[in-house]
This record gives C-alpha cells, structure tokens and sequence, in this order.
C-alpha cells in the first residue's frame, strides 16, 4: 500500500509538469529572428550543428540553416542547407521502431519529414538565393522541380477541397522563367497561377487574383506574340496595356512579411462506452466525434473516460499589414500572393480525423497496457495509466521560420542606380520607411528579395535555451 501511495504522488507530481512545446524549446533562436537578429539566431545553429544534423530534427536544422542564411544574404551557403533539405525529404524513409514508439509512447519520437507546405518551400527559397547569385539557369531547374512537387501533391489529393495546387507557385515560377527570357513558359505559369487564384485559392484561403499577376500575364501573352489571348485578357480584367520597351529593366520585389504559425497543442475528453465482442467506443458528443476500438479479452480498468492532445497552429500576427514602394512620386503597391499561415490551418485541418484515430488509439493503448499489469500488481498498473496520461503530448514541431505571407510588386526602371522608399503599415497605423538602392541593366529582371520577422505576438519560453 505504501509503494502504491509512493507511485502515485509521483505521477501526480508529473502530471502537473506541462511538457514544454517545440516553439517553447526553441524560445531563443525564434525570438532573435523575429527581432532580426540574424547573427544571433546564426550563432545559435552553428553551435548545435552536430547535435542536431544526424537527428529527429534533422529537416528543421536545415531548412531554419537555410533560411537565416538567405536572409544574411549568404546564398550560396544557405543552398548548401537547402540541398541538404531536398535530398533529406526525396531519401527520407519511415523507421519501424521509431514510428512503433511514436504511435505507442509519443509521435515526437518519430523523425520530422515536414508538411506538405514547408517541403514545397525548400525550392522556393532555392530558386530565389539561385536568382540573387545570378543564376538563371538553376532558378529555372528549381522552377521545373516546382511544378513535379506540385503534381505529385495533386496525385497525393484527390478531393478538390484539399489543398493540392498552389497559385504562388505558379507565379513564381512565371517570375522565374520571365526572369530567364522564357516569355512562352512564363505566361503558361501566370495563367495556371490565375486559374488557380481563381477557383481555389479565393475559396479557400480567400486570396483573389493579385493586380500584378493581370499585367505580368499580358506583357508576356504580348511577347509570347499571343495577340488574341492578349486583348482576352485585357478585355477579362478591364485594363490599359503599353508595350514593353527594351531600354528598361524590370525590378520584382518579392516581400517575406512577418513568420508562420507556431504549433501549439490542445485536448478534449472522451467518454468511453463499452460495448460487447470486446468493443469500446470514444465518444465527444460536443464535436460530434465518435471512435470505436476493439481491445479484446484486455479491460481499461472501468475508466469512464480520457483525455486526448492533439496539434493546433497558432497564428503569429504580422506587424505590418501592408506596403507600397515609392518612386518617382509613384506608388507601388505589394500584393499579397502567398498566406502560409492559412495554408498551414488548412493543411492540419485536412488530416485532423486522422490526428485524431492516431492519438486515440495510442491513449488505448497505453491503458490497456497498464491494466494488463495491473492485474499482477495493482498500484503499478495505476502507477502506469497514470504516467500514461501525464506522459501525452502532441507534436508540435513545424518550420517556424517560415514567412506569414509573401507579397510581390514589379517596378520598370531605366538603367542605372535608383533610391526607392518602402512604405511599411504597421498595426496602429504608423509608417516606417526602408530605403532600397538597386543597380538595374538594360532589359535585365532583377528580383530582389525584402524580409520583414516582426510579429504582434509574444511567447514567453518555458526553457530558456535553443536545444533543451
């Protein structure tokens, strides 16, 4: 009696421990990048290169390498991470015992692969330090490497509510074979961007058809000599068109405003109703949820119900909610093309039933296991259940360092060195301005990449280091 009494203050005392989540963990490095502390944040991943390369966190490490990098400026390093991502992601292969413990013990004992949505961005990030270096031809293989993520995420999906096409995508790699000189295949881009905004993207994510996007699909229906799909076009969006002159240059300004999500996690109970045949079913009568699970001749001790965690996104804010470049007494307003924040609640939301069966099923699991010992000696299978409980946590890992939404303008510039101002809305209303000096050839696109981390949302850690 004395042992079983020592068992449970223990769990007890465990249970009271909330488990700290990935974002938390990692308070540090996440805050120095939202402050822009790049160096810091850098200084902070190259002293846990080792610990972290060769493990579960394996993708994170490189993608987070990659992306601080880029925002350094230092791409061709920041390539190296990313191709480490790339082929991290087309080698990776599920590990029986760690997908055994996951499902058993916790899913953050499996290794992150990452979702659908951070996979497709390694080749964002690519094509664009690939762009910054002055390399055309690699942005455009990165492009190519786009569009087959892309189809075998629509091949992944067949539902048309789920998320399987990405409009940004498209446009990017419109800019990318615009960019190149590939008029032809940057117009086919534009438009599959279009239809995309169209019917999917303005129903699901609420984001329409940019106002850049209508002109880039003119230019280049003109330069592609597509006269007829021209005036459609012109005639669809009800606009004025110019033709391009080579004396210009044009400058694409691509804006990575604010950070992703963060994953968080959150729980509901479920009554469990026994049945016959050795069946019980977990029922959540407010969600309209019901489980059932055959546990044979084993018993769940008469527990009347359990509580389950499961993985939610919370959204981090953007600082500011809009920006136009000036120049010339001119304003060029940014539009938005990409919400990775929405993108990542709706690719969760998509596969929630399926979180769902997984964690339940572990729960089961644990207790039936603990009852199973608990019929050779009571106060440790109580002693088991209890640590059962205490020991759930959802996963919460994710790429964090992501941007909340990209946005994208293009400026015609003559050759030369120009001074631009970028006006930068913030929350209250107040406007900071960046000063942007760009050297531009004639008849040249330069992309030119500008990255705001700020966001409205504070967290305060509940380990105050990057690795424990």
């Amino acid at each position: 009696m004395h042992r079983i009494k020592i068992y449970i203050l223990l769990l007890v005392v465990l249970s009271g421990c909330t488990l700290p989540t990935f974002y938390q963990r990692f308070y540090t490095f996440n805050q120095s990048v939202s402050d822009g502390n790049l160096e810091a944040a850098e200084k902070m991943i190259k002293e846990n290169e080792k610990k972290l390369e060769k493990g579960k966190l394996e993708f994170l490490f490189y993608v987070n390498a990659g992306t601080v990098l880029s925002m350094q400026g230092k791409f061709k390093e920041s390539n190296e991470y990313f191709e480490k991502a790339d082929l991290f992601v087309e080698d990776f292969k599920k590990k029986a015992l760690e997908e055994g413990a996951a499902l058993l013990l916790n899913p953050n004992l499996s290794t992150y692969r990452g979702e659908d949505q951070e996979i497709l961005m390694i080749n964002y990030y690519k094509a664009l330090n690939y762009l910054q270096m002055g390399d055309t031809e690699n942005a455009l293989v990165e492009a190519r490497r786009m569009n087959l993520r892309l189809q075998q995420l629509s091949e992944k999906y067949k539902s048309e509510r789920k998320y399987q096409k990405d409009a940004f995508i498209h446009l990017l790699m419109g800019i990318v074979y615009d960019a190149g000189g590939e008029f032809n295949n940057a117009f086919i881009a534009y438009r599959n961007a279009l239809e995309i905004y169209e019917k999917e993207f303005l129903d699901m994510f609420q984001l329409g058809v940019p106002d850049q996007l209508k002109y880039d699909l003119i230019r280049t229906a003109h330069l592609s000599g597509l006269y007829s799909e021209r005036d459609s076009y012109k005639n669809k969006f009800g606009l004025n068109y110019t033709s391009p002159t080579d004396e210009k240059g044009n400058l694409v300004m691509l804006w990575n405003n604010g950070l992703g999500p963060i994953k968080d996690e959150w729980g509901i109970n479920f009554a469990i109703i026994y049945g016959s045949g050795g069946w019980v079913t977990f029922v959540n009568k407010d969600f309209g949820m019901s489980f059932p699970f055959y546990i044979g001749n084993s018993s769940l001790n008469g527990l009347t119900w359990i509580k389950v965690v499961f993985p939610k996104y919370v959204e981090r804010p953007e600082l500011f909610t809009s920006a136009r470049m000036l120049y010339k007494e001119q304003a060029y307003s940014f539009n938005r093309v990409e919400d990775l924040n929405a993108i990542s609640f709706k690719v969760l939301e998509e596969r929630m039933m399926l979180e769902f069966g997984k964690s339940l099923l572990r729960v089961a699991l644990k207790q039936v296991a603990a009852a199973q010992v608990g019929k050779e000696n009571e106060g440790l299978g109580v002693a088991l259940s209890l640590l059962g409980s205490a020991s759930e946590s959802a996963d919460t890992r994710n790429w964090q360092t992501l941007p909340h939404s990209i946005y994208y303008t293009r400026i015609s510039l003559s050759p030369g060195e120009h001074e631009l101002k970028m006006h930068l809305k913030a929350v209250g209303g107040e406007i900071v301005e960046h000063i942007i000096d760009v050297d531009i050839n004639k008849g040249q696109t330069l992309v030119y990449p500008i990255n705001t981390m700020a966001t409205t949302l504070k967290i305060k850690p509940m380990m105050p280091s990057y690795t424990k």
